[in-house]
């Protein structure tokens, strides 16, 4: 009944079963007990949680949305096989020395990671628009940082490069799912990417050898 209401509200079809298929998706490399939930308390769109998966595995976390797959974006028809582009959700892998608050009210030490997430997930489905490898979001117009806490003003959407496609592509029936990699960045390096592209972008992260690990004190690619 909820479901119902929530597609009448919003007018737009909500697909449950691609949240369902990303569970089970996870759980084939994750235990139950490596992964905690940020719950959204409210939402007036879309609901939009955030997983926190701690694998010993692995020398560092994962925050990964849960929910912006909910709705299919406007991906234009330009684009080759468009079908490949309607759904994804966005992950940032932080170093474990990086600590999150058992509830997220997006106030807390470290909270604007989250924050980052969930804004970057609903401007597609805010603009009737799309998010995809290349594509560049900033955290405020005036290209001010996400917190007090950090300088980073922006991010770029990118292909993991520590997870293959058998972790980052998946299906929900006949839908295919994609698990983007955001890579906060500085505002100049956000106009570089804006002003010269994601190719020449890519140039800067390759050429400083540049991980995908969050580094809250990583050097800028422009100086």
């Amino acid at each position: 009944m909820d479901r119902d209401i929530l597609k009448d509200i919003n007018g737009e079809e909500h697909f449950y079963e691609n949240i369902e298929s990303l569970e089970k998706h996870l759980d084939r490399f994750f235990e139950d007990d490596e992964i905690t939930v940020f719950h959204e308390m409210l939402s007036l769109d879309f609901h939009l949680d955030v997983f926190l998966i701690n694998c010993a595995d692995n020398d560092f976390n994962i925050l990964m949305t849960s929910g912006m797959s909910l709705l299919k974006m406007n991906v234009p028809e330009s684009i080759e096989n468009p079908e490949d582009y309607h759904f994804c959700e966005l992950m940032v892998l932080v170093p474990k020395d990086i600590e999150f608050e058992e509830v997220y009210t997006g106030r807390e030490k470290n909270s604007w990671i989250i924050s980052m997430l969930k804004e970057a997930a609903r401007v597609p489905h805010h603009n009737k628009s799309w998010l995809a490898v290349g594509h560049s979001l900033q955290a405020t117009t005036d290209l001010e940082p996400y917190a007090e806490e950090t300088e980073f003003s922006g991010c770029v959407v990118l292909p993991s490069v520590t997870f293959d496609e058998d972790f980052t592509e998946f299906y929900s029936e006949d839908r295919k799912i994609n698990i983007y990699s955001l890579f906060p960045v500085y505002r100049n390096e956000l106009e570089y990417k804006i002003e010269n592209g994601y190719s020449k972008f890519l140039d800067l992260l390759i050429e400083a050898n540049t991980k995908e690990v969050m580094d809250l004190e990583r050097k800028n690619l422009l100086k």
